[in-house]
């Protein structure tokens, strides 16, 4: 089976539920979002979040990927920068009690923390502390990381640093692996489009995107969106919530459903999703079954509160995956 590494910003969640939405109000942080913030920001956030329920999981788009592709037996591995603190040695550890590869560069910058707040409606909006993982770098990439490897998964959030976002899709394919790239937040498309789509044309293979990034991508609404993305790639991916996913290839549209769920926090889902359908492809699955594997990934994360999907519930998966 093919193996895949993933690249991201090496964060820990912690996730907060509220009470109401007026928080983010007193915050300025537009729901549904993903803003980066300071140190001092940071601790803001945590102090008015202190009396309120939360939990902590390692996290990061592409390590929440990496992750749930472990979990269905895949050969994967970890690029990101940490802490020396015991925020990081909770990254670190995690990925290896999963049996994730770390290449895992050391910092003395404290370790990047997501504040992940979570509205009654399940959405949720990032206050994101980068720390020390805003330090990977475009020197810390080489051939030898990818050499092992057939497919790369890099998380939208690193097209924030240009210099660094071209030396890995560039190492990437000089090494003969396809590339995997989820869009990230709407609002980190919009802020980087020109490169964004420059860097999409030149060097991906696969691109995820739900409707508001694929909005902020094109211009255009899911279904002409799609078409639109699928010119610059080779397999384009527009997840539209409840109503489920879209995949193309060429000219072959295949539609993906979802059954109605009430979420309880959508954090993970679109990570989720992509770690399923990834799953598919590497053993060679037709996109609708890969999808349907995204979608029961995507739809059994978002009933519990994170990103981590309980290890009775990856046992029914692989059944139901089975069968």
């Amino acid at each position: 089976m093919t193996k895949i590494i993933g690249i991201g910003n090496a964060l820990v969640d912690v996730l907060t539920k509220l009470e109401n939405d007026n928080l983010l109000d007193t915050l300025e942080l537009p729901k549904g979002s993903m803003q980066l913030v300071d140190a001092v920001k940071s601790n803001l956030i945590q102090e008015h979040c202190k009396d309120l329920e939360k939990q902590m999981a390692s996290g990061g788009s592409a390590a929440n990927t990496i992750h749930g592709l472990a979990k269905l037996g895949v050969d994967t591995a970890f690029i990101g920068t940490i802490g020396k603190d015991p925020t990081g040695d909770f990254f670190h550890n995690d990925l290896k009690k999963n049996k994730i590869i770390p290449y895992l560069i050391m910092s003395d910058s404290p370790s990047g923390i997501a504040n992940t707040m979570i509205s009654k409606d399940g959405e949720r909006t990032f206050g994101t502390f980068l720390g020390a993982a805003i330090e990977l770098c475009a020197n810390n990439i080489s051939d030898k990381q990818f050499s092992e490897y057939g497919i790369l998964h890099v998380e939208g959030y690193l097209v924030q640093n240009h210099e660094l976002l071209e030396a890995i899709l560039k190492t990437a394919k000089r090494n003969g692996l396809k590339v995997s790239i989820d869009l990230a937040s709407y609002n980190v498309v919009e802020d980087n489009l020109d490169f964004l789509k420059e860097m999409v044309n030149r060097y991906v293979d696969i691109v995820f995107a739900n409707e508001e990034e694929a909005k902020s991508f094109t211009g255009l609404e899911p279904e002409e969106a799609l078409n639109e993305i699928s010119k610059v790639c080779d397999i384009a991916i527009v997840k539209t919530g409840r109503k489920g996913s879209m995949i193309k290839q060429g000219e072959n549209i295949v539609t993906v459903r979802v059954k109605e769920i009430d979420p309880i926090d959508t954090t993970g889902a679109g990570d989720l999703y992509a770690a399923g359908f990834l799953y598919g492809l590497v053993n060679d699955y037709d996109f609708k079954k890969s999808g349907e594997i995204g979608t029961l990934l995507a739809s059994t994360v978002i009933q519990n509160m994170g990103a981590k999907i309980s290890e009775d519930n990856w046992v029914l998966i692989k059944e139901k995956i089975k069968n």
